[in-house]
């Protein structure tokens, strides 16, 4: 290392540093709220018995984190579960493998039980999102409002996620990852961390769009900056590799228990439709909230706003790969997700729009100082921690004999 590069090197370690001390402080918020909601959890099954008391390591593997601990104990069916009406019942086949897999390793070298190993993997996983976000986002923003938007994302109401035994935390750090490696044009790394990514998430195909949207703003450049035939092929396969994320767990499920659609079988088992019908469950349940008018407003306008926050030059400076980004994976959920209480946990992977929301978009980074910075910031984190104690309460905590998942 030679004299000059030394100081920018320490620079960045000391945004490292600040970025996972910025982290730790937020999740001993989590935590305190955590311990704070725990009292008020009744004993169940999914804590660990009703006669047993609930401590903290069980209360961080409820819901989905019972059928995480499953996997990583028992593994996969070979066949699928049918309930009394004839259809698949539900069933560990609708929950990728990445996560638990990586708990039952922990599990393996500590002998821990899977509430600790799931919860330790959960916060190592978001310890390392947070510092790739903070770097992806640190050129582009600045320093100021990188840390801002990582306290926000790391605060946000369902981040309580990123320390339980749920793979929210997985999922973001493996996706900063392959837009990490999307903006420094790795080609070949984007490809392998789609492949995880095929592993632990759902999430192939907006990647795709967000890739395909890279490579052909790649290939405007190539009289300014030429495109070799290797390079070529590395774009290649980081589109190969977003298609490959898509298909791999369904081609897994369909070569383990020999049904074509034990995937997608598996996923409506959760749903409230025998199939999954792009868009509809959106409008049926505006419709019931609010009325066939209403609904249907609501429905217009949050895809108007949201075009409205990314597109505008207030959004600029977070690049096409993260507006499309911001674009592409709620086009996704809309396509394919059931709306109901899930949803505050689904939009996690927006941390973008966190960018727009504390005015530090805008491509000549006015007003992204410290202390502007600062004071657009402190209301949102306080409306977010407030609702990080909501979550936990309202849909986290269980309340027997049935409740609505988180």
């Amino acid at each position: 290392m030679t004299a000059a590069s030394r100081p920018a090197l320490l620079r960045g370690r000391t945004f490292v540093l600040w970025v996972v001390v910025l982290y730790a402080l937020c999740r001993v918020v989590t935590t305190t709220i955590l311990l704070a909601v725990l009292p008020h959890q009744a004993p169940s099954g999914m804590t660990g018995g009703d006669d047993v008391p609930v401590t903290y390591f069980p209360f961080t593997a409820l819901w989905d984190g019972q059928w995480y601990q499953r996997i990583a104990e028992r593994g996969y069916p070979d066949t699928l579960p049918v309930a009394d009406g004839g259809q698949v019942a539900q069933n560990p086949w609708a929950f990728y493998p990445l996560f638990p897999l990586a708990a039952r390793a922990v599990m393996a070298v500590t002998g821990a039980s899977f509430p600790v190993a799931g919860s330790t993997v959960a916060l190592l996983c978001g310890v390392g999102a947070a510092v790739l976000m903070g770097l992806l986002l640190r050129p582009r923003i600045g320093d100021p409002a990188a840390l801002a938007v990582v306290v926000l994302w790391a605060t946000f109401p369902a981040s309580v996620t990123l320390q339980l035994a749920y793979t929210e935390s997985l999922a973001v750090l493996l996706l900063v990852a392959y837009l990490l490696a999307l903006s420094r044009e790795r080609w070949l790394v984007a490809t392998g961390v789609a492949v995880l990514v095929g592993l632990s998430r759902p999430i192939g195909v907006p990647l795709g769009l967000v890739t395909l949207v890279v490579v052909v703003l790649r290939w405007r450049r190539r009289r300014t900056a030429p495109i070799t035939r290797g390079t070529y092929a590395s774009m290649l396969a980081a589109l190969v590799g977003c298609g490959v994320a898509g298909l791999l767990w369904p081609a897994v499920a369909w070569a383990r228990t020999g049904s074509r659609s034990a995937y997608t079988d598996t996923m409506s088992a959760w749903r409230g439709y025998a199939s999954i019908e792009p868009f509809r469950p959106w409008l049926d349940r505006a419709t019931d909230l609010l009325g066939g008018q209403q609904g249907r407003l609501v429905l217009v306008a949050i895809p108007v706003v949201l075009v409205a926050m990314v597109a505008g030059p207030w959004a600029r400076g977070l690049g096409a790969d993260l507006r499309t980004w911001s674009l592409g994976y709620p086009l996704y959920l809309g396509a394919v997700l059931d709306p109901f209480t899930s949803l505050f946990r689904y939009l996690v992977p927006l941390f973008p729009l966190l960018v727009v929301m504390v005015g530090a978009g805008w491509v000549d980074r006015r007003g992204n100082g410290w202390v502007r910075v600062l004071v657009r910031t402190l209301p949102l984190l306080v409306l977010f921690v407030w609702g990080q104690y909501w979550w936990t309460d309202e849909l986290w905590r269980f309340v027997p004999p049935s409740d609505y998942p988180p």
